[in-house]
């Protein structure tokens, strides 16, 4: 029997995913990690974030923008 699948949800992303989802580089996501402005978990030698975490980031950008 074979049910359809569905893709997985990434449990959390690299660095690098986050400059595309974001369209940053991927040296201004490290530096927003190094400043603290972009939550993340070393895992290992790899840094990985939570998807939550960029969606925190995205809110506190728009809170940000919204305040000024």
């Amino acid at each position: 029997m074979s049910s359809p699948s569905s893709p997985l949800a990434p449990r959390w992303y690299s660095p690098a995913e986050v400059a595309t989802l974001l369209g940053f580089g991927l040296s201004k996501v490290k530096m927003k990690i190094a400043t603290g402005e972009l939550r993340s978990i070393k895992d290992g030698k790899y840094r990985r974030i939570l998807p939550e975490w960029v969606d925190e980031y995205i809110r506190d950008r728009v809170d940000r923008q919204e305040v000024a």
